[in-house]
């Protein structure tokens, strides 16, 4: 999620229970997001793309936004949060390798879309949003599309999800300056966290858990809101401190 936007949520005449019908005007334009913005760029997963072209994007935006829903860009979503990028959106879910009975934690809802595309993926989704007003929304909209498969929670997300760990992998759609290590506690071995890091320069990083330590791998540079909370009060002397294999 990046920083922009107004807070107005507009109710609209297509979004809500009744409205279903209404949902596939928008499947061409979900086609044509998937071709172009996400496949175009190298993202190959069959699931993925299914999932992407699943998931209604215009329902997890303010009214005023569903005609861009599916440009390629993110857009407002209140609070000084936006829904991200197609694209990072799919390759952040691609590169987490997941199976049909993954758990999986998110920290940051935010507007619940990437929530949504992985509970088609994965069999459970735990997603933790620190604003309020942003989770309940988020459930709200998960609930009324039928996504009975995700448990959202409000609180900061810095300590994960303890009673709900082990996961088989973990996203963060804000950026730390460095990997929470309650989080890897979390990540079962041979899990995944994909999560961005830094400050002024952010880079998206893939951690592996195995029996030796964390191996990490990084992909490429984004740019996402700061992972706010407890997390500000943990400065390790390196923010790559934790132990990879040899």
């Amino acid at each position: 999620m990046m920083a922009s936007g107004s807070d107005a949520w507009a109710s609209s005449p297509s979004r809500g229970a009744s409205a279903d019908a209404l949902v596939d005007v928008f499947a061409p334009a979900r086609t044509v997001m998937v071709q172009a913005q996400i496949a175009a760029r190298g993202v190959i997963d069959s699931v993925v793309l299914d999932a992407m072209r699943a998931v209604p994007r215009h329902r997890f935006v303010p009214a005023e936004y569903e005609a861009e829903a599916y440009h390629d860009r993110p857009l407002p979503i209140g609070q000084g949060q936006t829904i991200s990028q197609p694209y990072v959106v799919a390759a952040m879910t691609e590169a987490m390798h997941l199976a049909p009975r993954d758990r999986v934690l998110e920290i940051g809802t935010g507007s619940g879309y990437q929530a949504a595309v992985l509970a088609e993926i994965s069999g459970e989704v735990y997603t933790i949003e620190i604003i309020e007003s942003l989770g309940r929304r988020a459930e709200s909209t998960l609930t009324v599309l039928g996504y009975k498969n995700v448990h959202v929670r409000i609180g900061d997300g810095y300590q994960g999800w303890p009673d709900k760990a082990p996961f088989d992998a973990i996203i963060l759609t804000a950026a730390p300056d460095h990997v929470p290590q309650p989080l890897v506690d979390q990540l079962k071995v041979g899990g995944r966290m994909v999560l961005p890091v830094g400050k002024v320069e952010q880079t998206l990083v893939v951690l592996t858990k195995t029996t030796e330590g964390i191996k990490r791998e990084e992909y490429f540079g984004v740019r996402f809101v700061p992972m706010t909370g407890e997390v500000e009060h943990h400065r390790p002397a390196s923010t790559d401190s934790l132990r990879r294999p040899n």
